[in-house]
């Protein structure tokens, strides 16, 4: 009886000095709310510790304003293309009307301008609802005059503001420029929205192709996913030159390079648990 006694002694005074055993660990009184406070709050992890760690996150040319909530979607290289054939079956040289949902300008006669893989008012449509950025271009041209007749990018508002550039097809420079009916220019920028559109003169009997890489865009559905509304494109663009492109595939020029992961631990510093001290007249003496 007496083991039993001293048995429960201890046992009392176990329960006095601590009163809670989370996951195997005895925690004092009075410092429960302390660290309850803190997992409400989400700064500590079951650990003890603070994780402030980022996510991984792609450092691509200029692409870096893409990150934000959620996991950025790539765009499949077979889906990365806009093929645009612009035909001048008339005796004289008119205007061609590219894009521009907005004002959605008539063709003139003669003109014809269809998209190989969708229709033209499909494309002017989905720039509205979803714009997407287009990086490089092959201008492939019935007649190498058509080549000095420039590309005029408009960007207009409905408040008024008009904006315009101008590309000229025989600035562009690049290793598959040895053909004089074709253009390549990885340099050619343009944002299809509904403001923005493309008008070049285009000559008698003359048809011009245009193929388009698109490079980003919009896709409202991702955000009923949780990941990001851009959608990026990281496959490099095909030249056509086996030497080119086995490098450029062989260096990963357009791979995306992960940045460094910043990891910040915090450990969470217990105070002193003060010992109590047990009465003398309550230890049982030595036999």
């Amino acid at each position: 009886m007496r083991y039993n006694d001293e048995l429960m002694r201890y046992q009392e005074e176990a329960e006095e000095q601590f009163d809670d055993y989370d996951g195997g660990l005895m925690t004092h009184d009075g410092y429960d709310d302390e660290f309850e406070e803190y997992e409400e709050e989400g700064d500590f992890d079951d650990d003890g510790y603070v994780d402030e760690s980022y996510g991984d996150e792609f450092e691509d040319e200029d692409y870096d304003d893409y990150r934000a909530s959620g996991r950025t979607k790539r765009i499949d290289p077979n889906d990365r293309t806009l093929t645009i054939v612009v035909q001048n079956t008339s005796d004289q040289a008119h205007k061609a009307f590219l894009f521009g949902a907005n004002r959605e300008l008539p063709q003139n006669d003669g003109v014809t301008v269809t998209v190989e893989e969708s229709s033209h008012k499909e494309v002017r449509e989905e720039s509205k609802a979803n714009p997407f950025k287009i990086r490089g271009v092959k201008y492939s041209v019935s007649s190498p005059l058509q080549f000095d007749n420039v590309l005029k990018i408009i960007n207009r508002t409905a408040s008024g503001s008009n904006t315009t550039q101008v590309w000229q097809p025989r600035n562009a420079s690049s290793p598959q420029n040895f053909n004089g009916l074709l253009v390549d220019s990885e340099d050619f920028e343009f944002f299809a929205t509904g403001q923005n559109s493309i008008e070049f003169t285009i000559d008698a009997k003359t048809k011009c192709v245009f193929t388009f890489t698109v490079r980003a865009r919009t896709n409202m559905g991702n955000l009923l996913e949780g990941n990001n509304v851009a959608e990026l494109s990281k496959v490099p663009r095909t030249t056509g030159l086996p030497q080119i492109d086995l490098l450029r595939r062989r260096q990963g020029a357009y791979r995306p390079r992960p940045k460094r992961r910043a990891i910040r631990t915090r450990r969470v510093v217990r105070k002193a648990r003060p010992r109590k001290v047990i009465p003398t007249s309550r230890l049982k003496p030595r036999r």
